[in-house]
């Protein structure tokens, strides 16, 4: 059976797409399998009951110093331009996060923020993101009493519950990053290039993915029409061509090695009957609450509705694989990463069946890196001829 298409791609998210887009451009005829019945990944956004737009599988924020991936992306969508801000909850006092000069003042009240300031400005200098273990090293008792109040309020029992760990099983060298930004700059991130989609995600994935040469297929479980045996073969006839895959590697091969450890997220969602809800588009609850943030997506988004306001709640749990289950965080460890590496062994048997993706490479990227990754294996098929 001839196949009427050059490549296969297996999930419609950034991964890809980006794949996708970048083939189709170049005279491929691209087929694209997607698991679920939208496009977008995680970044699928929708109208709710209320009209609101909300991002279904947590907030998507885009940020990068890549002017490729950021011109590349920007063929299919116009930017709001938003700054991302996050604040902490501390026991009611939001405070911003990354902990900074203005968290400082928050804590401690003007005048003990003041002297704390000049001596993180005096050891360090401005504009500095200083780290726990750096604090914890200085001679100045107030400065290690400082880190001592960071880790407590803002890292420990936000980690605890997203992770499911106990404090004594969270790594001490993760700890050790942790910083302060020595700063007023509130924003989450400093990247050159930051926004949200005009028309929102699911739209930009419409457009990235609006082609001639580019085949949709939804509600498609690949491992329902993938063999592998001799050779890769697709409905039953080999396939030659290159399969790129973005899902769960463990779950290709049907979890033959054992699971791969994730966390995953249940989200609850609600309408508020007035215009706003929080003064932040995302607060952390760092030390209360059994949720680890909470989102209001009009923020994000810069909608006009004076008499709702859609927020999420965000509870983190482990991933058993059920139904309806999304895995989002991979549990790194030696175990874990000696499993994964079982799992890609296994797949490069297949020369032409490419993982990649946060979860066919069993790593957290931000969106810019997926976008960088999927451009570069884009164009080193399409040089190789492929």
């Amino acid at each position: 059976m001839a196949h009427s298409f050059d490549c296969l791609i297996i999930g419609a998210g950034l991964a890809g797409a980006v794949s996708a887009r970048v083939l189709a451009d170049a005279g491929k005829r691209v087929q694209i399998w997607e698991r679920r019945s939208t496009l977008g990944g995680n970044a699928y956004d929708e109208p709710d009951a209320s009209g609101i737009l909300v991002h279904r599988y947590g907030p998507h924020i885009f940020h990068t110093d890549n002017a490729q991936v950021f011109s590349f992306l920007s063929r299919f969508t116009r930017w709001r331009d938003y700054q991302h801000r996050v604040a902490a909850d501390v026991y009611g006092t939001k405070m911003p996060v990354p902990f900074n000069l203005t968290s400082l003042e928050l804590a401690f009240g003007k005048a003990r923020g003041a002297a704390l300031e000049q001596s993180l400005l005096a050891a360090y200098g401005a504009e500095r993101k200083v780290s726990i273990l750096e604090l914890r090293q200085n001679e100045d008792p107030a400065l290690s009493a400082l880190a001592d109040y960071i880790y407590e309020n803002i890292f420990l029992h936000y980690t605890v519950k997203q992770w499911g760990q106990k404090p004594e099983e969270i790594d001490p060298a993760t700890t050790a990053r942790v910083p302060i930004f020595l700063s007023r700059d509130d924003r989450y991130f400093q990247d050159r290039y930051q926004g949200i989609p005009e028309d929102g995600y699911t739209a930009l994935f419409h457009n990235m993915l609006d082609h001639p040469d580019i085949v949709v297929e939804t509600g498609i479980e690949a491992a329902d029409r993938l063999t592998f045996d001799d050779a890769l073969r697709v409905d039953g006839a080999v396939f030659t061509g290159p399969v790129l895959y973005t899902g769960a590697l463990d779950e290709l091969f049907g979890c033959a090695y054992g699971r791969l450890p994730y966390r995953t997220l249940d989200f609850l969602f609600e309408t508020h009957r007035r215009e706003w809800y929080q003064p932040y588009a995302t607060v952390n609850y760092t030390v209360t609450e059994p949720w680890t943030r909470i989102t209001e997506f009009k923020r994000l988004t810069g909608q006009h509705n004076p008499n709702c306001t859609t927020i999420a709640k965000e509870i983190s749990r482990p991933y058993t694989g059920a139904a309806g289950e999304t895995p989002y965080y991979p549990i790194l460890s030696p175990e874990s990463n000696a499993l994964y590496a079982r799992y890609r062994n296994l797949a490069a048997r297949w020369r032409n069946l490419h993982p990649l993706g946060r979860l066919a490479d069993y790593r957290y990227y931000n969106m810019d890196a997926i976008a960088a990754r999927a451009l570069a294996f884009a164009d080193r098929l399409r040089a190789e001829g492929a």
